[in-house]
């Protein structure tokens, strides 16, 4: 007669089945080297995007500046000629100009002044006393005030021969086009981005899906619904996107933010003050960041929606 198993040997079968390893190995792989690569091409593309969006902040930003400035102000320009008395001519045409409406300031430049204002571009070892320098004098238009500026014109030109008045529209026409075709290539630079980007994940995508091809097959005739795969890949490819997006827009915030320490740096120096009078602080603001923060976000979407896509359109294939 056979004997039966003790306690210990008809637990051992039990005993095994609990240690049996659980193998939960993701459907797509986190550390593949196409997926070290596709962070480093959503990271590089988004730091260009994010480059794009401060400089048409910046742009932007300095443009209004301008337009704000130069339309509240008009130039009264007295050139040198023989016989003139220039100082005289220079306090005629600002006394004209304080009494006329809608006039909030006058101020004449000093001949020292005017030649001041040529040293970034002719240097400060020129000696400019045999030049026929042009004097200046700013005139500041009231808030809320439309002083008759062709009316100042002809004032200006029947009381002080010589005198030029210029009210600076077609600088305000230019500096509004150049906004506008900034405003239009950043707009341009961030499709090209976005085609980019949605060209890598697909590509990345399939190369996934064909790696992993034996898997999808058998868990799509097993009854798993497309959904399901799908939604594997997209949760991959999101965090992907998402940790691309974060070191390509912050390597711009930090280049940012460096650059507006050097330009503290060379605040006060000739080369300082005309950059800043391009280009500001180069501070992006509040606007700049949150705008360079939407574009992490909206990549790391566009990286999802992207593989989504790609992974409903080959399981269709598979029907």
């Amino acid at each position: 007669m056979a004997e039966l198993p003790t306690g210990d040997m008809m637990a051992t079968p039990r005993t095994l089945r609990g240690a049996l390893p659980r193998f939960e190995t993701p459907l797509v792989p986190r550390n593949s080297i196409s997926g070290r690569a596709l962070i480093a091409v959503v990271a590089i593309m988004t730091f260009l995007a994010s480059l794009t969006s401060g400089a048409v902040v910046l742009i932007g930003g300095a443009a209004n500046e301008w337009q704000s400035d130069v339309a509240r102000e008009v130039t009264i320009q007295i050139v040198p000629a023989p016989g003139r008395d220039l100082d005289a001519a220079v306090d005629k045409a600002a006394t004209a100009a304080r009494a006329f409406p809608g006039i909030g300031g006058v101020r004449a430049y000093s001949k020292e002044e005017s030649s001041k204002l040529l040293e970034p571009w002719l240097g400060n070892g020129l000696k400019l006393d045999e030049l026929p320098v042009p004097r200046l004098i700013v005139v500041k238009i009231a808030s809320s005030a439309a002083p008759d500026i062709p009316q100042l014109r002809r004032l200006l030109a029947e009381q002080v021969p010589g005198a030029t008045l210029d009210d600076h529209r077609g600088w305000i026409d230019r500096m509004r086009a150049m906004a506008g075709t900034a405003v239009a290539a950043g707009v341009t630079i961030m499709l090209l981005v976005i085609a980019a980007t949605m060209l890598s994940v697909t590509f990345a995508t399939r190369g996934a899906m064909a790696t992993n091809k034996p898997v999808i097959e058998v868990l799509h005739f097993v009854g798993a619904k497309n959904g399901f795969i799908a939604g594997r890949f997209q949760r991959h490819f999101l965090l992907l996107g998402l940790q691309g997006g974060a070191i390509g827009g912050g390597a711009a915030l930090v280049l940012f933010a460096l650059a507006g320490i050097i330009s503290g740096w060379f605040a006060g120096t000739a080369g300082g003050e005309q950059t800043a009078a391009l280009f500001g602080s180069f501070s992006i603001g509040f606007t700049g960041y949150i705008a360079v923060l939407g574009q992490v976000v909206l990549i790391a979407l566009v990286t999802a929606v992207t593989s989504r896509h790609t992974v409903n359109r080959t399981l269709d294939t598979i029907d």
